[in-house]
């Protein structure tokens, strides 16, 4: 129960107040961008099964792997791409935190 509660929470709750710090304007769309990012989980689609509570994302997945995790890194950079590459970020960083738990 605490693993469901951290990713979910890391996944959904932490993303709203980075959406507000991000843009205090915009928030709504900066959320919406954040969750968004979510998408990224499609390629558990191509695993089997497609979902083990005990594997590790990282490393196993396509888009969770550590050469898309240094093009979500370098997105950083041009500000057109910062919000997408924080939210892939965060969501690496949370699947990451599932390894251990």
């Amino acid at each position: 129960m605490l693993q469901f509660t951290i990713h979910y929470g890391l996944h959904f709750i932490f993303p709203l107040l980075i959406a507000y710090l991000y843009s205090k304007s915009e928030w709504k769309k900066a959320y919406f961008t954040l969750i968004a990012t979510m998408l990224v989980d499609l390629d558990h689609l191509f695993a089997q099964p497609i979902f083990d509570p005990d594997r590790c994302s990282i490393g196993f997945h396509p888009l969770h792997s550590e050469y898309a995790i240094l093009i979500y890194f370098f997105l950083l950079f041009p500000k057109r791409s910062r919000l997408v590459a924080i939210g892939l970020l965060m969501h690496m960083v949370t699947d990451y935190i599932d390894c251990f738990l």
